[in-house]
């Protein structure tokens, strides 16, 4: 089958087996690696990426099902080499810990930032309830995302 999907503002016409998910797509065909393959039954949150703006498991979604969809991995989330609000805001709480899970952390953060603004603990708990991280250091998560949260309504303030 020959899909066109558009990847982090690049447009990609390939032909694929019908059968490989998203997940094997981007990093077997175009080398976008950002996306971790992890538990391969959409549990853990280390293939997420954005479909259309929705947050996705790469892993249990057909590559097939993107085809003139708009896709955004990790890669795509910096613009211009400039790291994202999200992404600064990791850093700055210690929020990478290992590392493994925070690609699809950063992915479902800025989904959930997208979506809603003046986020409770609570929202921001379920809003990334699909990513787990085994270094169990949630707190500095959830408190990166707020950060972003509290100074993008700072921002619509003023």
């Amino acid at each position: 089958m020959k899909i066109k999907v558009c990847v982090n503002g690049q447009w990609y016409e390939k032909f694929i087996d019908i059968r490989i998910s998203l997940l094997e797509f981007l990093r077997n065909e175009l080398n976008l690696t950002g996306a971790k393959e992890c538990c391969l039954v959409g549990e853990c949150g280390a293939c997420a990426v954005l479909v259309d703006g929705v947050n996705v498991n790469s892993c249990i979604y057909l590559a097939a099902w993107a085809d003139g969809k708009n896709i955004t991995t990790i890669e795509g989330i910096e613009k211009n080499g400039k790291l994202s609000d999200i992404q600064e805001s990791f850093i700055k709480n210690g929020a990478v810990q290992c590392g493994f899970c925070t690609p699809g952390l950063i992915i479902s953060s800025t989904a959930l930032l997208n979506k809603k603004s003046n986020l409770t603990k609570f929202e921001i708990r379920r809003g990334i309830s699909g990513n787990l991280c085994r270094c169990t250091g949630y707190q500095k998560i959830i408190n990166a995302i707020s950060e972003v949260d509290k100074n993008k309504c700072n921002k619509n303030e003023q």
